[in-house]
């Protein structure tokens, strides 16, 4: 497999108080299978499509039981972790966790922009990423919202070398960030009409499904909220939802396309 490079979405976890429930609902909806908790990195679960690593999940910290709250976080690919850190930093963001080196598999750092969005930041040892993406099962694609959209256009582009282009819609502020000649993520400005207050700006992360209908018939069955959708786009048939912890997150059916691809300069 690959190193990805720089600035690509390279893996996803989460952390749940009820790391079981976690593991029934996301079995159920996504049809992942885990693996044996690690104890000596803090309960750590990864989670597998087809026998391939597609994500993770994890109990909270010890003593910190009380006040997690449950969400997924984006690793992008670092080829120099200690330099995205000091870009980040140059650029007005935020360590939230310095790097850190885990076993082999890696060094990690968890960073928020200057709007408040959350990110990891992964340079891969032996343990490189998404072992299969792009298909049911497994990370699809991925979109920054946030409040502060002029902050994130400068600060992402800034810190992994991204080509931002806009995508052409009058309903929507809309940004895609390049590498290169591939789309990797999206910039969505939350508005406050469709956004509470209380909804803090985060990175939704899309899991592809065989059926999006089917899936949110599942999600909604076990505890899930749905929160948007089913939709048709040009892209998939997609849903957002939040998990029975309130992790938001959203599925789509990537075989079931209606409508003409956008405009972007």
């Amino acid at each position: 497999m690959a190193v990805p490079p720089d600035g690509a979405p390279c893996w996803a976890d989460a952390t749940f108080a009820d790391l079981e429930g976690a593991k029934s609902f996301y079995g159920d909806v996504l049809g992942w299978t885990f693996g044996e908790s690690k104890p000596e990195f803090g309960g750590y679960t990864e989670a597998y499509s087809d026998g391939k690593a597609v994500a993770a999940l994890a109990p909270p910290m010890p003593g910190q039981e009380d006040d997690t709250t449950s969400a997924w976080c984006l690793y992008l690919a670092s080829s120099d972790v200690n330099a995205t850190a000091g870009r980040i930093r140059d650029n007005g963001g935020t360590l939230l966790m310095d790097p850190m080196q885990v076993g082999d598999f890696g060094t990690m750092l968890l960073a928020g922009d200057p709007g408040g969005v959350t990110f990891g930041v992964w340079q891969a040892g032996s343990h490189e990423g998404f072992e299969k993406r792009g298909e049911p099962g497994s990370f699809c694609w991925a979109e920054v919202f946030t409040r502060e959209p002029q902050k994130a256009d400068a600060f992402f582009p800034a810190v992994f070398s991204y080509e931002a282009k806009r995508m052409e819609d009058d309903q929507i502020d809309f940004k895609l960030f390049n590498l290169g000649d591939d789309t990797v993520l999206g910039r969505m400005a939350m508005r406050d009409a469709d956004f509470p207050p209380q909804i803090p700006p985060y990175i939704n992360i899309y899991f592809g499904v065989d059926d999006c209908d089917a899936a949110v018939a599942k999600a909604t069955a076990r505890g899930g909220t749905l929160r948007f959708g089913p939709m048709d786009s040009p892209f998939g048939r997609f849903a957002a939802l939040t998990d029975p912890q309130e992790a938001a997150f959203t599925v789509i059916d990537m075989s079931t396309t209606k409508g003409e691809m956008p405009k972007v300069t």
